[in-house]
């Protein structure tokens, strides 16, 4: 053995992460979120037709016997983008932010476009939409996910509105 004094690098132990705990989103939360998307961005695709329309044709999303392929093929997509974007860059569509839902990935963490994209497109078409929750309902029983939310490795949180720490909020009497 050697009479010089051994070196022993600090070892930093870092505290383990308390755990988290993330409550999954009831079916009908999320149906009313998507139920909300739907009316504003129909809203939103009226208010557009009624301005395209003396350049561009637009059927009514409901007129479904005056559904032209190519004006169906650009709602569609506009449907698509919407969820794509909106989830991709914070997680909750606008119907998500009202029911207070937001779509994360399995560990709690935010997701990216890629993910929100796949996540999406079981939400866009309306008969995928019922077969990706009938199969999410009957062949992954208590879990919550649709077959979509499987195939991105997403899922569907209930999230709480906490006020800034820090704030005091004083209100006058009416």
């Amino acid at each position: 053995m050697s009479d010089e004094p051994q070196i022993t690098e600090p070892v930093c132990i870092s505290p383990v992460p308390p755990e988290k705990t993330l409550y999954l989103a009831k079916w009908s939360s999320r149906f009313w979120a998507w139920l909300i998307d739907i009316i504003l961005i129909t809203l939103f695709l009226n208010i557009v037709h009624g301005l395209l329309e003396p350049i561009w044709v637009l059927p009514f999303y409901w007129d479904i016997p005056h559904w032209d392929p190519f004006a169906l093929g650009f709602q569609t997509i506009f449907f698509f983008l919407y969820w794509t974007i909106m989830e991709g860059f914070r997680g909750q569509s606008i119907g998500k932010m009202v029911m207070n839902l937001k779509v994360v990935n399995r560990d709690g963490t935010k997701i990216h476009y890629g993910k929100a994209a796949i996540e999406s497109l079981g939400k866009t078409f309306v008969p995928i939409l019922v077969l990706d929750c009938l199969i999410g309902w009957l062949g992954m029983p208590n879990t919550k996910l649709r077959v979509f939310n499987r195939i991105s490795n997403t899922i569907v949180i209930k999230t709480d509105y906490k006020e800034p720490s820090g704030i005091q909020y004083v209100k006058e009497k009416e």
